[in-house]
């Protein structure tokens, strides 16, 4: 028998997880949970999709078991009702992830919308007037998918024990928290928990709120959701249905005489029946014979009162009435005895919280909330789930980074003071809030109101042309592909800044060209399109995301120009200096470099023919933008001129320059960025 010694990487252990990097380096004193085991660097409370995916994602990022705790009040995932849809932009995230797969799989991919309103006919009472794509702007996914809540907070926690042994703690509820720098200025965020009876406290650097709409967070520490409830009235049901009516598989919106309508298809279940939900419209109950709407006074408390009776007098058997003659003259019931999976009664509110973030007293954000903690909305657009899990996206990556001392304020290893990174959560997330409830206010009340058959009916204003443009118009928001970050430190926008006319000096000039920025012109403040490309070194086509996993790192996208293969070009000189000068200067990892090239002179070339540099930080990461997606043409750029752009951790642009100019580069990294 043979005898050999084996040996191995001291990271051959990291092989067997999906996220292909390393944690992220670490340049702040090592964490010592051990000399005080009730201290923690991040505490999350709640274990929805939004905390979970927080939780999921500071694990990957490095943060131990003993540097980070999540605790929820609930045993285990959920298992019925609530949200449902993940829009395109969380399904791109989910990829990026390494996730996406089974919710592709199984999910009910919803491609269409259909709209159906009164008919002039009025033995047909309601008629189909247009089908629509689902999603009407350029995505890696060109649809949303419906999949189980319960389903998708089962992926993330699966995934988060790859990386966790403790996972969630569960059948643990939040007492108290509080702000109480006397005691512990390094962890000022003191909390009471309970398990099993069982009371605790535990003190951490930074705590999130994730516990939902009556977040206990939020209520400890003085925040409020700010906003109203309307008075119309829904009942959301869950079920197998038996029906004629021809678009029961697809989206639709019903707007017809005896109410309105939405129909979501759902995931195929274990009995190999598919589900679809309902969202029903309640009617407002008919007022006393001869009163008329414009000589009644109720005041608008009134009228929320009155809203929230209805809502409690509720029952399945009155949705199954008003989707049923919703729906004539198809009908429309349970398939079978047990076909019901859930349902429930809600009131339409919009609400926002006035701040997203708490400070200390030197002004450093100690506790934030997510999701459905600050901001509150109706289900008609399927925004929650995806909105929350984003703010978690946005926040991940920002509080590993200061964790890590990898900003530029915490790398100074000085008593902590306000970070202008992690103050981007707020100013970022809060914007986004405010405009999720002004579209769903919009689309809600629009939704909940009766559509005329023609123009000439005085029956309301609103026109099935009207309802079709809100939604439409929505498709960049609803879809996460149209949501845009204003500037700060990492966002640097150039509004002065045009493409320079031909002829002119293009050495510091702003690069981009066009401003139709959903097709997927570069952008700071908005996500990277993805586009398909062929890899130099093995020919492989890829997508450029599977290039910008969610690993926690910047990246610096370098479209060169036609001049690429003279050593004495912009391009080689770029690639030499970002090489040798402005990588080095920063964490290791912590960058990496994407680059592409446009049509050159000759279709063969070698590794001799490009600067070393190239080779060294980009080998499998070097790609032809041109023989499969035009990129260069996509992202409006000009390929004898190229660009610059800096792609933060959560896949948006920072920052967009001239080929040439990496000082504005260099500038914009060292305000993001610890130097080494």
């Amino acid at each position: 028998m043979p005898v050999f010694a084996e040996s191995a990487a001291s990271t051959r252990e990291l092989r067997v997880l999906p996220s292909f990097a390393p944690p992220l380096p670490r340049l702040s004193v090592p964490f010592a949970h051990k000399e005080h085991p009730d201290r923690y660097e991040v505490v999350i409370v709640g274990a929805g999709p939004a905390g979970l995916m927080l939780n999921l994602l500071l694990a990957r990022y490095g943060l131990s078991d003993e540097s980070l705790l999540c605790v929820d009040a609930k045993p285990g995932t959920l298992k019925s009702g609530q949200a449902d849809g993940l829009q395109p932009r969380t399904l791109e995230v989910f990829k990026t992830l390494g996730l996406a797969d089974e919710i592709l799989t199984d999910g009910c991919h919803m491609e269409e919308v259909a709209f159906w309103n009164p008919s002039a006919n009025p033995d047909e009472i309601i008629e189909r007037t247009a089908i629509v794509p689902d999603v009407a702007v350029p995505a890696r996914y060109r649809h949303e998918v419906t999949i189980h809540q319960g389903r998708i907070e089962r992926i993330l926690e699966t995934d988060l024990l790859r990386y966790s042994s403790r996972g969630v703690q569960r059948s643990t509820r939040l007492i108290d928290v509080r702000i109480d720098e006397d005691a512990d200025a390094e962890f000022p965020v003191f909390a009471e928990v309970e398990t099993n009876g069982q009371r605790r406290t535990v003190r951490s650097k930074y705590l999130v709120g994730a516990d939902g709409a009556h977040s206990v967070v939020r209520r400890c520490m003085g925040l409020q959701l700010v906003g109203e409830s309307l008075d119309h009235i829904w009942g959301v049901v869950d079920l197998v249905v038996d029906t004629d009516f021809p678009d029961i598989r697809r989206r639709c919106a019903i707007h017809s005489p005896a109410g309105s309508v939405m129909v979501i298809p759902r995931e195929r279940i274990a009995t190999g029946d598919y589900l679809t939900r309902l969202y029903v419209q309640v009617p407002e109950e008919a007022g006393p014979e001869g009163d008329d709407d414009n000589d009644r006074q109720v005041d608008e408390t009134t009228s929320k009162q009155d809203a929230r009776a209805r809502r409690s007098k509720v029952t399945l058997e009155g949705i199954f009435q008003h989707a049923a003659d919703a729906f004539k003259p198809y009908y429309i019931k349970p398939k079978k005895g047990g076909a019901v999976d859930w349902w429930a009664a809600y009131q339409i509110g919009q609400r926002v919280s006035d701040r997203f973030t708490v400070k200390d007293s030197k002004g450093t954000e100690r506790v934030f909330i997510v999701g459905d903690a600050c901001h509150t909305h109706s289900p008609k657009a399927g925004q929650g789930m995806n909105v929350s899990m984003m703010d978690s996206y946005n926040l991940a990556w920002k509080l590993a980074y200061v964790i890590n001392g990898l900003t530029p304020n915490t790398a100074k290893h000085t008593p902590q003071t306000p970070d202008p990174i992690l103050a981007t959560y707020h100013s970022e997330r809060h914007t986004i809030a405010h405009q999720l409830i002004e579209f769903d206010r919009a689309f809600s009340s629009m939704f909940s109101g009766k559509i005329s058959h023609s123009a000439d009916d005085k029956l309301t204003g609103l026109t099935h042309e009207q309802f079709v443009e809100v939604f439409s118009t929505g498709n960049g928001f609803t879809s996460g592909c149209g949501i845009e970050y204003s500037e700060s430190v990492l966002v640097q926008k150039h509004e002065d800044q045009q493409a320079s006319p031909a002829g002119a000096d293009l050495a510091h000039t702003y690069p981009i060209q066009g401003t139709d920025y959903l097709a997927g012109i570069l952008r700071p403040g908005r996500r990277l399109l993805n586009v398909t490309y062929k890899r130099h070194a093995d020919g492989n086509r890829r997508d450029l995301h599977d290039d910008f996993p969610s690993t926690g790192r910047f990246r610096i996208l370098v479209l060169t120009s036609t001049d690429l293969l003279d050593p004495k070009g912009t391009s080689a000189g770029t690639l030499r200096t970002l090489g040798s000068t402005v990588l080095p200067k920063y964490p290791a990892t912590v960058i990496e470099q994407v680059v592409v090239h446009p049509r050159l002179s000759r279709d063969s070339f070698t590794w001799r023919d490009v600067s070393v540099e190239l080779k060294q930080h980009s080998e499998m990461r070097f790609y032809s933008g041109y023989e499969l997606d035009d990129v260069y043409g996509i992202y409006g750029v000009d390929p004898a001129r190229g660009a610059v752009a800096v792609v933060r951790p959560d896949g948006y642009v920072g920052m967009v320059a001239a080929l040439g100019d990496v000082g504005l580069v260099d500038a914009f990294l060292g305000g993001c960025l610890a130097r080494v």
